[in-house]
């Protein structure tokens, strides 16, 4: 049913696969993505999941390894890859701005856990969003909601931090909404090079917030100190 169809060579994969790369700034689906269901979905990976680790020689008849391919493929589904289906998009409360509140409002140090589409493995860090009202305001934890949904898919960080603006601005009926997002990515720390010391920063800039004062002022922003102890 589901055959990988690529113009790609193997040259051309393999040089992809080991650099930060993307390739559309919309997460890449197949028109058949929602043919099957979740729990559809979850068999065929528990099968998959068994089976590369019975290639790599792990013995499955093990307590702790015996429900492995099982719990795998429900984090896949229903967690790691859940803003996958559209289904799981959150839908933004969105409110009259009756107090006529005319400055940016930022949301900072939103948790990012994410997965690198190249190696399947985790993105973890930090993002800041911020808007600025043209006559509606948004719920604050929907902005946190809306980074979680683009962050549960196989993702680059720069296609994530574009999804993010994307959706603000579709929701608040404005260009002026930026991103910025800082994140460490295993793919490179746990891996290949092998630095831990390295983060990504991508950022995507709308309307206002492509001013250089106005850029300025939500940099300004997201470096102060926040903690509380």
């Amino acid at each position: 049913m589901f055959e990988l169809q690529t113009n790609m060579n193997d040259e051309t994969i393999n040089e992809i696969g080991e650099n930060h790369i993307g390739t559309s700034a919309t997460t890449p689906l197949r028109a058949d993505a929602f043919v099957l269901s979740d729990q559809e979905k979850i068999d065929r990976i528990q099968e998959s999941v068994k089976d590369i680790l019975l290639t790599l020689g792990m013995d499955l008849t093990d307590d702790s390894l015996q429900g492995t391919p099982k719990r795998v493929a429900k984090a896949f589904v229903n967690e790691l890859f859940m803003g996958l289906n559209p289904k799981n998009k959150p839908k933004p409360s969105t409110f009259q701005n009756n107090y006529n509140y005319g400055e940016m409002l930022v949301e900072k140090n939103i948790v990012v856990y994410s997965t690198c589409e190249h190696h399947l493995l985790p993105i973890i860090g930090r993002a800041h969003v911020a808007y600025i009202s043209n006559g509606k305001v948004i719920g604050l934890s929907k902005m946190n909601r809306i980074v979680e949904y683009f962050a549960k898919r196989p993702q680059v960080q720069e296609r994530l931090t574009m999804q993010v603006v994307q959706a603000m601005q579709e929701a608040l009926g404005t260009q002026d909404v930026a991103c910025v997002i800082d994140a460490k990515h295993l793919c490179v720390n746990s891996r290949g090079i092998k630095d831990i010391e390295s983060s990504t920063v991508t950022a995507e800039f709308g309307g206002k917030f492509k001013e250089k004062e106005t850029k300025r002022e939500f940099l300004d922003y997201i470096k102060f100190d926040t903690k509380f102890e």
